[in-house]
């Protein structure tokens, strides 16, 4: 099946975890893709410095996006030394993206642990402080940082659309909207109205909790995804992003 015209169209290498890095660019091409976010998390942090081989990856029609690392990390967090190290960790991303040709480095916003209000209000400035500095770094080395809407859960922020264009303008930073995200949330169409979208997640759910459902099996109207022209789906079974491709070509005919 043909790839639709103008589209970017790519899975993240969670799906391709245990494989080895150097055959990944390859899978993809060889499947119809044309694009790959790069999951930095285990043999991909970037502080080991495993992703030189990857340098070149990006010179093959197959444009290179990256996720940053968030396990155990939190620019949100009340703890100075948390917020540092997350920033340190946002730096180093931006660096191998500069590295491995990457456009866009995703990362997530920030959890609040104790969502009351004065300490939600504290956390929301201290992760705009971190990702406007992270958001300097990046666009001084021609990267986009790239924050991502959250699910509809209390303590997590940017779950609203007004959110996230707030923390975009105030961060000098792009969006990545997960429609996965998004459909457990109001309105979920008003996430992809915001201006400044790097491109789309695109998974699934029962529109009450993040699942990651292949697109198609859950609540996800795929029409949503008209008009945008760059997706990575985001699922950890392959033949489950296979599946997804299909499903999104088909929508979107």
């Amino acid at each position: 099946m043909a790839m639709h015209s103008g589209l970017r169209l790519g899975f993240s290498t969670l799906a391709l975890f245990m494989s080895p890095p150097d055959t990944w660019v390859e899978t993809a091409m060889s499947d119809g893709f044309n694009a790959l976010e790069i999951l930095c998390e285990g043999p991909m942090w970037p502080r080991e410095k495993k992703w030189e081989t990857l340098k070149n990856m990006g010179d093959k029609n197959v444009e290179i996006y990256m996720h940053s690392p968030t396990i155990d990390l939190n620019p949100a967090s009340v703890n100075r030394g948390i917020r540092e190290e997350t920033l340190k960790q946002l730096i180093e991303s931006i660096e191998m993206a500069v590295e491995i040709n990457a456009k866009f480095v995703t990362t997530h916003p920030g959890i609040v642990h104790k969502p009351m209000p004065r300490i939600r209000e504290f956390c929301e400035q201290a992760a705009m402080q971190v990702l406007g500095e992270a958001g300097d770094r990046a666009r001084s080395a021609g990267v986009t940082l790239s924050i991502e809407n959250m699910p509809n859960r209390e303590t997590y922020l940017c779950t609203d659309p007004v959110t996230l264009a707030e923390f975009q303008k105030k961060c000098g930073c792009g969006v990545t909207i997960d429609v996965g995200h998004a459909i457990t949330c109001p309105e979920p169409q008003r996430f992809l109205e915001i201006d400044g979208i790097s491109y789309l997640h695109v998974n699934d759910n029962d529109g009450l909790k993040d699942q990651h459902l292949c697109p198609g099996d859950g609540i996800l109207d795929l029409g949503m995804l008209r008009g945008h022209d760059r997706m990575i789906i985001e699922l950890s079974d392959y033949q489950k992003v296979l599946r997804a491709r299909d499903n999104i070509r088909n929508a979107l005919l």
